[in-house]
């Protein structure tokens, strides 16, 4: 298991090495001047010139590229252009906002999508198993942010019993843990029932009906447990995208999240803060996925070899 675990940590060099590459020069991809935007419009080339060179942004990109990582070796990610303040305090500030969006986004998706998978896996073809199969492909089809203004107008506007946004409270995140929770619960559901179905005909789930076996005993101790790993990679991957979707959730209802911060740092071309906040995201897919693969070996060791 030790070796296992090495050889995935290694893995994370290149890795990171690449969401640094990408992370830098998809930023410099964007259009807009940032030196012009903090200058003025009515700047002159000069002045200009001087903000680019108070922000870094004079030199090639290559030198520009070794700056930021050896920055980054330092854990400086830089000065926000818009505040002056450090780019990684700020992060830090907007997260735990975004973590715990996230986290009460994962619960929905697990409590439902399982709920949802196994009882179809259970039931196939029954109008349980066609009612959740047809909540989850209106979970996949619907956009967040169209399901965003539809709880809104419904718990806000004509129920009057949940808030339109913030994040000062508990109330506060159930919208958006649902809103962003329930894409991922109708994907979770419809692979789970996929791959307890796949299990469900094989040999060794036979015999253990042959020998007298309870049903409940067969789903939850061979068909379920053997269906984890596929269940487990659906959840890592989609805490990554849950992560990634907290930029338009939390822009809807108006939460000071890390998601709204990136939204307000492209709009501002705010080049240090879209970096870190971007590689801070794709990082901690990264670690989720270790994560993952760690929790592999666990379940199946026979992993641990590959």
């Amino acid at each position: 298991m030790l070796n296992f675990i090495i050889k995935r940590l290694l893995y994370l060099i290149p890795t990171l090495l690449g969401v640094t590459i990408v992370c830098f020069f998809i930023i410099r991809a964007i259009p807009g001047d940032p030196a012009q935007v903090i200058a003025g419009a009515e700047a002159t080339a000069e002045q200009v010139e001087q903000v680019r060179a108070q922000l870094g942004l004079e030199g090639t990109l290559f030198q520009q590229y070794i700056d930021y990582l050896w920055g980054l070796l330092q854990g400086d990610m830089g000065n926000s252009l818009k505040s002056g303040q450090p780019v990684l305090s700020e992060i830090l500030s907007k997260l735990p906002t975004t973590l715990f969006l996230t986290g009460a986004s994962i619960i929905v998706m697990i409590v439902i999508g399982l709920i949802a998978g196994v009882v179809s896996a259970m039931k196939p073809n029954s109008h349980s198993d066609n009612f959740f199969m047809m909540f989850a492909l209106f979970g996949i089809s619907m956009p967040v942010f169209w399901v965003g203004i539809v709880l809104i107008l419904i718990f806000s506007y004509f129920l009057q019993v949940l808030p339109t946004g913030g994040d000062s409270e508990f109330k506060n995140f159930i919208l958006p843990a649902i809103t962003l929770g329930l894409a991922s619960s109708a994907i979770l559901a419809r692979l789970t029932r996929s791959s307890m179905l796949e299990i469900v005909n094989q040999d060794f789930v036979r015999t253990a009906r042959a020998k007298g076996l309870k049903s409940n005993k067969i789903i939850f101790k061979h068909t379920f447990r053997n269906a984890l790993i596929t269940i487990i990679t659906v959840i890592g991957l989609e805490f990554g995208n849950l992560l990634g979707g907290t930029v338009i959730t939390e822009t809807v209802f108006s939460m000071n999240g890390l998601g709204r911060y990136i939204i307000q740092a492209i709009q501002f071309r705010d080049y240090p803060a879209v970096q870190g906040s971007i590689l801070f995201v794709a990082v901690a897919f990264v670690l989720i996925n270790l994560l993952v693969d760690l929790t592999y070996g666990s379940i199946d060791p026979r992993l641990r070899e590959k």
